[in-house]
């Protein structure tokens, strides 16, 4: 089930953002996170008016969830977005991901969000393919602009554009 999310389910979503940070290069953040920081980054989602969407199973268990932020501040940018997509390391491969980001288009299509972009660091096939799967297209590579795991990481950017042009 893929349903909005709400403060109480910061814990959750703390715990399955941890292990990216702790586990893998995906995010480039390399101290956990409290559920206190992840609240106000929800709320701070909630106020931009943008959706946060959890995945659930079972007894309202969250596997996953999706987001999508402002890409940047000024004001001519104000259509545009960045979305992100996490699992539980358990529920990967399993169509959650693009469950939660076919609800996360829709909300952002009605919105009049006319301009998507993901972030992915690479390599991540999972993820291109997830993100190539709603159309987006590979539109920057940036070479070792991360250092994460006593290693340089790439990021490559996809785009789609949602509303009319």
């Amino acid at each position: 089930m893929i349903r909005d999310a709400t403060l109480s389910d910061a814990g959750d979503i703390t715990e399955i953002y941890n292990y990216y940070i702790d586990e893998t290069a995906v995010t480039f953040e390399t101290a956990i996170v409290s559920e206190k920081v992840m609240k106000q980054r929800i709320r701070k989602v909630f106020a931009e008016g943008l959706p946060w969407l959890v995945a659930t199973e079972g007894n309202d268990k969250i596997v996953g969830y999706a987001y999508s932020t402002p890409w940047r501040e000024r004001s001519a940018y104000r259509f545009t977005v960045e979305i992100s997509v996490y699992l539980s390391d358990q529920s990967m491969g399993k169509g959650i991901g693009t469950a939660l980001y076919q609800r996360l288009f829709e909300k952002l299509k009605r919105k009049g969000v006319h301009s998507v972009i993901g972030g992915i660091t690479l390599p991540n096939p999972a993820s291109i393919a997830l993100h190539e799967k709603f159309s987006m297209k590979q539109v920057a590579h940036f070479k070792q602009v991360g250092f994460k795991f006593v290693q340089w990481q790439d990021v490559g950017y996809w785009q789609v554009i949602t509303g009319p042009e």
